[in-house]
């Protein structure tokens, strides 16, 4: 029996040794779940839906109440807005208009169009009408909307001009661009870059891929339980391909190292999973917390999202310590095989074969020294001035995010939708025509059964008229029993501007009180308003609660106190400047334009808690890969600053490779037509590279040499009082000494090793 470096295996590297002995039935059930998921998932799932209201506030109690007392006023709808240069009343442009919509009306879930009904702006040269839809926005839009565009596309004629819009629309146009299929193309070619060999490329591809499809029937089955938006399964796509990857990646490349050292295949698995797999279960712990403190909003729309993206990524993480070890017992030493000819692979060969030998009698030494020299070497420059470098890069991080302080939050309109959709151009004619804020006006609600209601609600009503910035307040329109009345204000300026709000604020705390009415203010403007009140209130319980769970994970895991407080501090530095990102492209300058944003867009509420949450976790995952090894070295030598010298030059290349794989996968969704998806895409892009450049590379090794061994320093009193587990296993490689393997040199890596 050879001798393995880790005496007494862990129990992931026994699961992992497991998983190479058993690969077989572990392939098979792994096959068996993802066809279950493809075939059954569907047809389990539940329908997408999403309330953007907040809880107890005066917008949702306007909301819920229109809904109940006034039928109909609720119902999705199909917003038609129509211009006839002669008038919209001439019996050409009328009949023209009527032919359209009775195409439109003949479509499955479209109510027929009562042109009735319609509104006509004041010059006579625009009309506006709403057509209910007899199913939800978003399944018309799936089962109808290519034929809903096509009347649409083609609806023009006789001197009039005609566009569709709302919700139905604006999803029936996205685009057709697959924003995972854009990331994982430029993720497998980075792979190929990395590792230089299809197979070892595809094996994360793989992995991430098993896991995506098996947690995405999951996600489905979430959605009957809770509310769940449609687009949380993009989020819970978008993370788990980044962390799926990242987590075999890490795996894969210690596997790789002990090959090289001249262990057998069973003891590479073991030793990858006996140190980087405990690596993968604790950051994959960390991204879980962070999603699941997405609870404390007390948002019912964010429940959803956050078990979407939690599931996703422990399927992803099961499939990282279970199927990739089955894979890896197949795949072996012929994981070196299909070598990709790229540039300079002959040198790069000839170096991994020096390396290979330096690995196998490091290995045999005690010690490992398989980083990189270039990595090394700037370590070294960062740790000779760590005050220097300290205060260079939070210079840097907090000029980037400068631009938090004008950032405007809202809800994005059809105005924001790409130029050139139905759905844009409709609310441009709206705006033509009827003004800037047609589209979201104001709902004043309040009691009118008295003897005297009704007229105090007109009163208000008339006041509010008076204000230059409303362009028109509705008649009172009252509720089915006659006990409420609802009128609407409509603004001069968009719904998502700051006039708007301002309009708002005046008419809850100048107009109303004193009026003698109890009314509530509830509408587009007022939902915005009150969300962002929400969330500003609730934000520092997340910041708390997520920093604080993920810090003692850290605790524990560390034994170190300076570690997790360190670690929390650069996360919300490399957070606060990826918002600094998203605010200045969605100002909308040349710097939006590059994402296809080419005006200034409102950034929704929810964007930058989503972002915490995704990131917080996100960036622990490099925090634990980084610093786990800087321990794992410190514990074999107890050089505290040589251990982040070769703990930063032996992780660089595959923290450089995920965090490149990570941007790929989300930069992609800067593609997605729907604006908040871009942001989130564009933000958790930016951060990443920001926490795997300035971060890690300045700050990390930076404040880890001025810390020195205090950094591994815990009281005796707490250390007995924690749960005693290590995140890595030893240093050394699983070489058998005596075995005549040590003494062949194994494949050398053409592309170099990840880490």
């Amino acid at each position: 029996m050879s001798p393995l470096a880790i005496p007494k295996e862990p129990p992931l590297s026994r699961l992992g040794r497991a998983a190479s002995r058993r690969r077989r039935p572990v392939l098979v059930a792994w096959l068996l779940l993802l066809v279950v998921a493809i075939v059954v998932g569907p047809k389990v799932a539940g329908d997408w839906s999403v309330d953007y209201g907040t809880p107890g506030s005066d917008s949702k109690a306007v909301e819920q109440s229109v809904a109940k007392d006034f039928p109909g006023a609720t119902l999705d709808s199909l917003l038609v807005t129509w211009k006839a240069p002669g008038g919209v009343k001439s019996p050409a442009a009328e009949a023209h208009v009527r032919e359209v919509l009775a195409q439109m009306s003949a479509i499955d879930n479209v109510s027929d169009a009562d042109l009735q009904a319609a509104r006509t702006s004041p010059d006579g040269k625009y009309g506006f009408l709403e057509v209910p839809l007899e199913d939800h926005a978003s399944t018309v839009a799936l089962d109808q909307g290519a034929d809903m565009l096509k009347v649409a596309n083609a609806a023009d004629g006789a001197g009039v001009t005609m566009r569709f819009g709302g919700q139905v629309m604006t999803e029936a146009e996205r685009g057709a661009v697959s924003s995972e299929g854009v990331g994982l193309s430029v993720a497998l070619i980075i792979l190929l870059l990395t590792f230089g060999t299809v197979i070892a490329a595809g094996l994360p591809l793989a992995v991430a891929l098993f896991g995506i499809g098996t947690g995405s029937a999951l996600v489905g089955l979430i959605a009957n339980v809770v509310d769940t938006p449609d687009w949380a399964s993009s989020v819970a796509v978008m993370v788990g391909i980044g962390v799926g990857i990242d987590y075999a990646l890490l795996i894969l490349t210690r596997y790789r190292s002990a090959l090289r050292a001249g262990a057998r295949t069973d003891d590479a698995i073991a030793y990858a999973m006996g140190t980087a797999g405990r690596s993968v279960v604790v950051a994959g712990g960390t991204v879980v917390i962070s999603m699941l403190g997405l609870l404390l909003m007390g948002l019912p729309y964010l429940v959803g999202v956050a078990f979407a993206a939690s599931v996703s990524v422990l399927t992803v993480m099961l499939a990282s310590i279970t199927l990739l070890p089955a894979l890896l017992g197949f795949a072996g030493p012929r994981i070196e095989r299909l070598r990709v000819p790229l540039p300079g692979a002959r040198r790069r060969a000839a170096a991994a074969a020096v390396a290979t030998d330096r690995d196998l009698a490091a290995a045999q030494a005690g010690a490992t020294h398989d980083g990189s020299p270039r990595f090394a070497a700037w370590s070294r420059t960062v740790q000779r001035r760590p005050w220097v470098a300290s205060i260079a890069a939070l210079v840097v991080l907090v000029a980037i995010a400068s631009p938090v302080a004008g950032v405007r939050l809202g809800f994005p309109g059809a105005q924001n939708d790409p130029v050139g959709t139905q759905s844009r151009e409709a609310s441009e004619l709206m705006t033509e025509g009827f003004g800037a804020g047609v589209g979201g006006p104001l709902q004043v609600l309040a009691p009118i059964g008295g003897a005297d209601g009704k007229a105090k609600l007109e009163a208000l009503g008339a006041r509010i008229a008076k204000d230059p910035r409303v362009a028109l307040v509705s008649p009172v329109t009252p509720s089915q029993d006659g006990e409420l009345g609802l009128m609407t204000v409509q603004s001069r300026t968009s719904p998502t501007s700051a006039k708007s709000t301002d309009l708002l604020n005046a008419v809850r705390d100048e107009y109303v009180p004193g009026s003698g009415v109890a009314a509530k203010v509830g509408g587009w403007t007022a939902q915005t308003r009150d969300q962002s009140v929400a969330t500003a209130d609730r934000l520092p319980l997340l910041f708390l609660g997520v920093a604080g769970l993920s810090s003692l994970l850290l605790l524990v895991a560390f034994r170190s106190i300076l570690i997790p407080i360190k670690a929390a501090v650069l996360n919300l530095l490399s957070i606060f400047a990826a918002y600094g990102v998203v605010a200045a492209v969605a100002e909308g300058g040349a710097f939006g334009q590059l994402f296809g944003i080419n005006g200034e867009v409102p950034i929704p509420p929810f964007i930058p808690v989503l972002m915490f949450a995704i990131l917080f976790g996100l960036s622990m995952d490099y925090e634990v890969f980084l610093v786990g090894r800087i321990r794992e070295l410190w514990a074999t030598h107890g050089d505290a600053s040589r251990a982040v010298t070769e703990g930063l030059s032996a992780t660089a290349r595959v923290i450089t490779a995920a965090a490149a794989i990570m941007i790929a996968v989300f930069g992609a969704f800067a593609l997605d037509d729907q604006v908040f998806l871009k942001l989130i895409g564009i933000g958790l892009a930016s951060a990443i590279l920001i926490d795997a450049t300035v971060i890690r590379l300045f700050l990390v090794p930076a404040l880890m040499e001025l810390m020195g061994e205090r950094a591994w320093r815990l009281p005796g009193w707490l250390d007995r009082r924690l749960p005693h587990t290590s995140l890595e296993g030893t240093a050394e490689l699983p070489v058998a000494a005596e075995s005549p393997r040590t003494t062949q040199r194994a494949t050398p890596v053409a592309a170099g090793d990840a880490g």
